[in-house]
């Protein structure tokens, strides 16, 4: 079952659910809205390697805004820093960013019971389009489980993502080849 409003503001109260900057505002019917941070993050070499490290180059975006092309993979960041200790947490676009074209998972929607940290964005685009630092880019969305989990993502010695992070960060993938 997916949250409500209420039910999302009393696990915040509860310290259940964190979200960092918290704005009322952002808080929809059964969601709560989420912000572009101020980088992306390009992968350096043409042909990724899922054995490997690839390196990334960090980009600020400017407060004019940044044109986004076609075939090309942009990791973004979510402004907000968020914390999931009960419910899972999913991510999608807002209908008013699809509508641009701008699609800002390809498969990491899904968040875990433990999640503690800024959403890493898998950016692509339709066509050409301007996107700016601080805009709306999704919305994160809380489903209910049966049961606690017996070891949240946080505390997950196989995790990939647990170290704290405001920039976009690129797969670990090559971990799983090299043990951790």
């Amino acid at each position: 079952m997916i949250l409500t409003d209420g039910e999302i503001m009393r696990a915040i109260e509860d310290g259940e659910i964190v979200v960092s900057p918290f704005d009322r505002k952002c808080l929809g019917t059964n969601s709560y809205d989420v912000h572009l941070g101020d980088t992306l993050a390009v992968y350096t070499s043409r042909v990724l390697d899922s054995r490997r490290k690839n390196e990334v180059k960090i980009i600020k975006i400017p407060s004019e805004g940044l044109v986004l092309k076609p075939n090309e993979l942009y990791l973004g960041v979510t402004k907000e820093y968020t914390e999931t200790h009960s419910f899972v947490p999913f991510i999608e676009g807002k209908s008013s960013v699809g509508r641009l074209g701008i699609d800002i998972h390809a498969t990491a929607g899904k968040g875990d019971i433990g999640f503690c940290n800024h959403w890493t964005l898998e950016i692509s685009v339709k066509r050409p389009v301007r996107i700016y630092p601080g805009m709306p880019i999704g919305q994160l969305i809380y489903f209910r489980v049966a049961a606690r989990a017996l070891v949240p993502y946080n505390k997950k010695e196989s995790a990939h993502y647990t170290a704290y992070s405001d920039v976009p960060v690129a797969s670990n993938l090559w971990r799983s080849f090299h043990g951790r």
